[in-house]
This record gives structure tokens, C-alpha cells and sequence, in this order.
């Protein structure tokens, strides 16, 4: 009796210490699994949370509820989580930036925390959202109670919904996914080391994701590599170590590239629908952005096509250029290349004006029309990029300004700072008022929408023109 006690109790003893156990290898490029093991028991996740966390940091970035640039105030809340932490201070205010890279690269839970009620208001209602979004992610067997990982009673996850997880930060934040390989980043008030740069600096095209640890969970990782045209995607929950998980990982990311096919169909997964009824400091922010008419000027009467002529910037433009230059761009944390912390825009790319004119201007106007003064304002409009719509004729008014070259400034600075929603848009300053309308045209109402919205969380002030 005492024999069969003993081996009961070794048995309980060696199933509880394999249970934490669990792992999954996907194919990123089609979401095939090729290996599973415990893929769907219910473990505590830890710091995987955190890629929920900034997951619907770059969704409402996107959407316009907050700016890269806002300043965020630190809650006693915030600053009062156990590490790791990058360190903040009550009341202390940090831009949202530095505050993503903190939780992406060093795992701050202190960021992480921060980041929740920046977008949500109070920690409760940002696990509330977390939740609706991991349900429409596919997430069936996740619960989220906070922004960090920490150990919380039915704060669980599974290795299958993590690898989802970790699939969806890659395809549907694209721009942002960079942030999860660098091995430090500038956090603002210190710059931080990357929790899992072992892992990036050993494994051959490994980029991410994204580490976790806490007694609880053991040692857990979501790691994605990539050779030739191939895409991995590799989880483990229940590691012993820092070094015998990663060389688990790096067995499971072998075993994928073994078994992914060389050639395949992408099939990205579907971005769930955006739904946030978001709140900041108590205050409900306006989503959608709507006109009650449109601002277009009139067609100005001509009695034959106008001819165009097109001259480089010669005055004005490179000022901007060199201010935007030294100006960190909103995007800078987000391209991939350049690397965003050393992003700064290119000038050696000639820029050009059109001016259109009624008459065929002479070689000394096209000459001077980029410098001479607003007195013939009513005589042309001036464009600073030439442009199609095709068939897009939505556009968004940056507002009246004083001079001619004030709008064409304010142009090309936002141009350059708001690049992913207009790019190929048409640039156009256009005399009216007794002042200049800067417009973006050529947009359809989705993407001038967006536009509006993401310029409006910079507090740029931006209205939609409506076709007609």
C-alpha cells in the first residue's frame, strides 16, 4: 500500500510539473498548424498578454482615438506595478510612443498599464475590450483580466490562441511589427534592452514576437522567423529557463521550416471588425468625422483647357523639407525601413509645382511661380504634387491660410508626417476667401476619413470635402 501510495504520488507530482507544458508550431503564410502538444489547455500566458495589449494600441492609433505624439499621464495605478518596469513616476507625462516601445521591447508592465488606460480610461474596461477583440480574433479559450500578464485568478490562454495572436500583430500591423525585433529602443527616459535578444541574435531570420515570464507560467514565447519564403510562427508556455525554451523554440522553428512547404498561397487572416466605443479621461471621443457640405470651390469658367507647366520648388520647400528633417515624424516607430528612431525624409527627391493658368503662362512666370508674392492669387491655383485620382474624388481641407506659401508648407510637412494615408494624393493650394485652402484630394471617403481622424488625434486641424 505504501509502494502504491508512493507511485501515485511521483506520478501527481511529474504531471503537475509537465502540465504548464504546451506548444505550437504554425505556418504564418497559410495559418496550417504543423505541430501542436497541450495547444489548447488554459495556462497563464504572462507577458504574451502584452501582445494583446499593443495589438489594440496600434488599432486605435490607426483609427484615430490617440496620437503617437499624445502626452499621457502616468496613474499611481501605472506607476505602482511590480517590474519589470521602465520606471515611471505618478503624474509624470511620457508620449504614447515611448511608452509601446517600453512594453514591446522590455516588457514594462508599468508602460503596459499605462497604455490600457490612455486608450480605455481604467484598467477594467480595457480587459473588457481585450476581450471582445480576441473573441473576434478566434481567441476561443482566452480570458484577459489586465494589460501586463501578471498572475491573475482566470487571467489564462492557450499556446493555439497566442500563435493566433502573434499571426494577426504580423499581418495586420505590419508597420508596427519591427518594434518587436530591436534589441533596444529609446523609451523616452532611458533607453531599454530587448527581454528576448538572445533568441534575435542566435536563431537565423528570427524578428519577434514577444517573451513572457512569471513563476505561475514558467517561461513562455510567441518567436517568428523567416527563411527565404518561408514563415514561422513558434509558442511555448511552461519553459524551465531563459536557455532551454529558446532552444526549444529554435527545435520547433526547425521542425516548421522542415515541414512548411517552399511554395504557397499567402492567405492572411482577416482583421476583425472595428468596433471600440472608446473613452479617454472620461471624455468620448468622436470616431467618425462627418460635413454638413462640401467646401469644394467652384469651377473657375475658361474658355479653353488650361495649359500646365510644371517648374521645380526653388523657394520655400526646402525650408520645410529641413524643418521636417529635424521634427521626429509620427510614423517614425513604425517603418520598418529606415529604422524609425533614425527616420528623417528624404530630400533628394525633386518636388514640383503646377500652375494653371487660363493663359499660357510665359517662361518668367513659370520661373517666379513658386516665389512671387500673393497679389494674382485669384489668377491660378497652385499644386505641389502632380496627381490622379482615379475615380477617387473625396479630398480633406487643412484649413485658410494667410499666404500661398504657408499652405504649400503645411502641405508638404503633413504629407510627410502622414505618409501611409497620403501617399499619391493630390497636393493642391487654392486661392479663396481672401486666403489659401490647403486640400488633399484624390482620396475615396474611406481613406479621407481616415486621414481626418489620424491628423485630428495630432490635433491637425482637417475637415472631409465631399465629391460635387
Amino acid at each position: 500500500m505504501i509502494l502504491i501510495a508512493a507511485w501515485l504520488l511521483l506520478v501527481n507530482v511529474g504531471a503537475a510539473l509537465g502540465a504548464p507544458y504546451a506548444a505550437m508550431v504554425m505556418d504564418a503564410r497559410t495559418g496550417e498548424v504543423l505541430h501542436s502538444r497541450n495547444a489548447d489547455t488554459r495556462l497563464h500566458p504572462a507577458s504574451l498578454t502584452k501582445m494583446m495589449t499593443l495589438y489594440i494600441v496600434f488599432e486605435a492609433v490607426e483609427h484615430g482615438e490617440i496620437g503617437l505624439d499624445d502626452m499621457v499621464r502616468i496613474s499611481r495605478n501605472a506607476a505602482s506595478e511590480p517590474p519589470s518596469k521602465l520606471g515611471l513616476r505618478t503624474n509624470q507625462r511620457i508620449k504614447l510612443r515611448y511608452l509601446i516601445r517600453a512594453a514591446a521591447v522590455k516588457s514594462a508592465n508599468d508602460a503596459a498599464t499605462a497604455l490600457g488606460e490612455a486608450i480605455e480610461g481604467t484598467e477594467a474596461a480595457f480587459a473588457r475590450r481585450m476581450n471582445r477583440t480576441a473573441k473576434a480574433l478566434g481567441m476561443t479559450r482566452t480570458t484577459f483580466k489586465n494589460m501586463h500578464g501578471l498572475t491573475e485568478s482566470g487571467h489564462l490562454s492557450t499556446a493555439r490562441d497566442m500563435t493566433i495572436m502573434g499571426r494577426h500583430i504580423l499581418y495586420d500591423y505590419p508597420d508596427y511589427y519591427n518594434l518587436f525585433s530591436r534589441i533596444t529602443a529609446d523609451a523616452g527616459i532611458r533607453r531599454v534592452r530587448h527581454t528576448n535578444r538572445q533568441m534575435l541574435s542566435s536563431y537565423r531570420g528570427a524578428d519577434g514576437i514577444k517573451t513572457g515570464y512569471t513563476r505561475a507560467a514558467g517561461f513562455n514565447l510567441v518567436a517568428s522567423a523567416q527563411r527565404g519564403g518561408k514563415r514561422v510562427i513558434a509558442t511555448v508556455f511552461g519553459g524551465r529557463s531563459t536557455a532551454t525554451r529558446n532552444a526549444r523554440v529554435a527545435d520547433l522553428l526547425d521542425m516548421g521550416f522542415s515541414r512548411a512547404p517552399t511554395r504557397v498561397a499567402l492567405r492572411k487572416p482577416g482583421r476583425p471588425p472595428y468596433t471600440a466605443d472608446s473613452r479617454r479621461a472620461g471624455k468620448t471621443i468622436r470616431l467618425v468625422t462627418t460635413i454638413q457640405r462640401s467646401l469644394r470651390p467652384r469651377a473657375r469658367p475658361i474658355a479653353s483647357p488650361p495649359a500646365t507647366v510644371v517648374a521645380a520648388v526653388k523657394n520655400g520647400v526646402e525650408d520645410v523639407l529641413s524643418e521636417v528633417a529635424v521634427a521626429q515624424a509620427p510614423a517614425d516607430m513604425v517603418t520598418p525601413r529606415p529604422r524609425p528612431d533614425e527616420l528623417a525624409p528624404d530630400t533628394g527627391d525633386a518636388i514640383a509645382v503646377a500652375s494653371v493658368r487660363t493663359d499660357p503662362p510665359t517662361p518668367e512666370r513659370a520661373q517666379g511661380s513658386a516665389s512671387e508674392g500673393d497679389s494674382d492669387a485669384d489668377a491660378r491655383e497652385v499644386v505641389t504634387r502632380i496627381s490622379t485620382s482615379d475615380g477617387r474624388d473625396w479630398g480633406i481641407n487643412l484649413g485658410r491660410f494667410d499666404t500661398r506659401h504657408t499652405a504649400q508648407k503645411v502641405l508638404l510637412k503633413t504629407a510627410l508626417r502622414e505618409i501611409s494615408t497620403l501617399e499619391g494624393t493630390l497636393r493642391k493650394v487654392v486661392p479663396r476667401g481672401g486666403g489659401f485652402d490647403a486640400m488633399f484630394m484624390g482620396l475615396d471617403r474611406d481613406s479621407a476619413d481616415l486621414a481626418c481622424r489620424r491628423l485630428q488625434a495630432r490635433k491637425v486641424t482637417c475637415f472631409m470635402m465631399a465629391p460635387g
